[in-house]
C-alpha cells in the first residue's frame, strides 16, 4: 500500500506542544479515519507519518480517535519519537493493558489523555510520563496538592482558549500545553512603543521590492542592518531553498532569490520578528500557515505550475497572524505593508481566492473533521492530498528551523 493510498483513509489534525518558556517540545497529530467503519492498517500509516517525521526530527505525538486503530498502532511498536496518547477509558481496560506495557518496553512515551473513572492496572500505571486534562475537566486551583495527595506524573493542559487559560494552566503546575490560543482579541498597542528599527528595515524592503527597484538599492538597504543580511544568507542557503551553490553575498541572494521570493522570505522575516515570549508560538504557528497554504494550493492544481501563485498563498499564511503580532488590524496594518490583492481581500474582508484555503488551515488546526471534508470538497481536493500536503509543510518548516 502507497504513502497516497493511507493517507486516504484517515484525515489529520495538528498543533504543537508548547511548554512555560513557550518553546514546542512535540507535534501533535490528531488522527481520524476517514469513515467510522474502516479498518485502517496501522504498518503504512507508520510508514507514512515517519517518512515526513524522521527519528532525528524530534518528537511526534499521536492522538488517535478510533479505539482500534489506536490498539493496531501500539501492537505495530511505532518509532521511539513518537508518543502515543491513550484515552482513560482504554488505559483501564484489561484488553488492552499487554499493548501498553509492551509499549513503554519498547521505549515510547505514553501520556494518559483525560481522566480514569475507575483505578488504572498496576502494571499499567508507571508506564505514563503524564496525563492530559481537558481545561473544562480541570480541577486544579494551583500547583500545590491537596493535603495527602501524592502526584506522581505530571500533566498537559489542553482546551485552551485563551491567554489567561494558558497563564492559569502554566500557574497550576502543567508541564505544556496543547495548541494556542490564536483568536484571542487584539491586545491594546502600546502607543509609546515605535515601531523597532529592525521591522522598520523589513517594511521599507517589501516596499522597494514592492516597487521592483535595482537591486543595488536593495543591497543598499541590506547593508544597514548587518542582522538582517545575516537571516537573508542563512535563509537562502538553507536545505529548504534546495540550492547546490553556496551563497556569499548579498548582492548574489538578491539576484538568486529574484523580486517575488524575496517578497515571500521578507513576509516571513516581518512574521518572525517579535521578541515577546508569548508571540514565539504564534510566530511558530505563522511559519506552517504559510507553508501548509503553498502545499495546499500547490496540490489542489491551482498552483502547479504557477509559482506566483503558491508564493502568494505562503504571504497570506504567514500574514495571517500578523495582527496579532503587529497588534493592529489588517485594515490598518496593510495600508504601510504591500501585499497582492488578493492577500488583502482574505486578510481584511475573508474573501477571494484564498480565503477557502485559509479556512481550511485553520480546520486541520483545530481537528475540525467536518470542516475539514467540507472545505476540501469546496475546493475539489480529496482529504488525502490534505492530508500529504500537512505533512510536507511540516517537513518543510524542520528545514528552515
Amino acid at each position: 500500500m502507497n504513502e497516497a493510498s493511507i493517507l486516504g483513509q484517515v484525515a489529520l489534525g495538528y498543533a504543537p506542544m508548547i511548554d512555560r518558556q513557550r518553546d514546542v517540545t512535540a507535534t501533535r497529530l490528531t488522527v481520524f479515519p476517514a469513515r467510522a467503519d474502516a479498518k485502517v492498517p496501522p504498518a503504512p500509516l507508520l510508514e507514512a507519518l515517519a517518512e515526513a517525521w524522521p527519528a532525528d526530527a524530534g518528537a511526534l505525538a499521536l492522538n488517535v480517535a478510533s479505539e482500534t486503530l489506536l490498539h493496531d498502532l501500539m501492537l505495530a511498536q511505532p518509532a521511539a519519537n513518537v508518543m502515543v496518547e491513550v484515552p482513560a477509558f482504554m488505559a483501564v481496560d484489561p484488553a488492552h493493558t499487554e499493548a501498553i506495557v509492551a509499549l513503554h518496553r519498547h521505549g515510547n512515551t505514553l501520556m494518559l489523555q483525560g481522566r480514569p473513572r475507575a483505578e488504572l492496572p498496576r502494571e499499567v500505571l508507571p508506564c505514563f510520563s503524564a496525563a492530559i486534562v481537558d481545561v473544562a475537566e480541570e480541577r486544579r486551583t494551583d500547583a500545590t496538592p491537596p493535603p495527602g495527595v501524592t502526584r506522581s506524573i505530571g500533566f498537559v493542559q489542553s482546551g485552551i482558549r485563551s491567554a489567561a487559560e494558558v497563564e492559569a494552566a502554566f500557574q497550576r503546575g502543567a508541564q505544556a500545553v496543547l495548541g494556542w490560543p490564536l483568536d484571542d482579541p487584539l491586545p491594546a498597542a502600546d502607543p509609546k512603543a515605535g515601531a523597532r528599527s529592525d521591522l522598520q528595515t523589513v517594511v521599507e524592503l517589501i516596499r522597494r521590492v514592492d516597487k521592483e527597484e535595482p537591486v543595488d538599492r536593495l543591497d543598499a538597504v541590506i547593508k544597514l542592518d548587518p542582522t538582517l543580511g545575516f537571516k537573508l544568507l542563512r535563509y537562502i542557503n538553507s536545505p529548504a531553498f534546495g540550492l547546490r551553490v553556496e551563497i556569499a553575498s548579498f548582492r548574489h541572494a538578491i539576484m538568486m532569490l529574484g523580486y517575488q521570493r524575496l517578497k515571500r522570505w521578507l513576509a516571513l522575516l516581518l512574521a518572525q520578528a517579535s521578541k515577546e515570549a508569548n508571540m514565539k508560538p504564534v510566530m511558530f504557528a505563522a511559519l506552517r500557515r504559510g507553508l501548509l497554504m503553498e502545499e495546499l494550493v500547490r496540490a489542489s492544481g491551482n498552483g502547479q505550475s504557477d509559482p506566483q501563485l503558491r508564493d502568494e498563498a505562503f504571504i497570506c499564511g504567514v500574514f495571517s497572524l500578523l495582527d496579532k503580532m503587529m497588534r493592529q488590524p489588517f485594515a490598518e496594518l496593510l495600508k504601510s505593508i504591500p501585499v497582492p490583492a488578493a492577500v488583502s481581500q482574505a486578510l481584511v474582508d475573508s474573501e477571494g481566492p484564498y480565503q477557502p484555503y485559509l479556512e481550511l488551515v485553520q480546520a486541520v488546526e483545530s481537528a475540525s473533521m467536518f470542516d475539514l471534508r467540507e472545505i476540501a470538497e469546496r475546493l475539489m481536493m480529496s482529504v488525502g492530498e490534505v492530508n500529504a500536503a500537512l505533512l510536507r509543510a511540516l517537513a518543510n518548516a524542520r528545514t528552515l528551523g
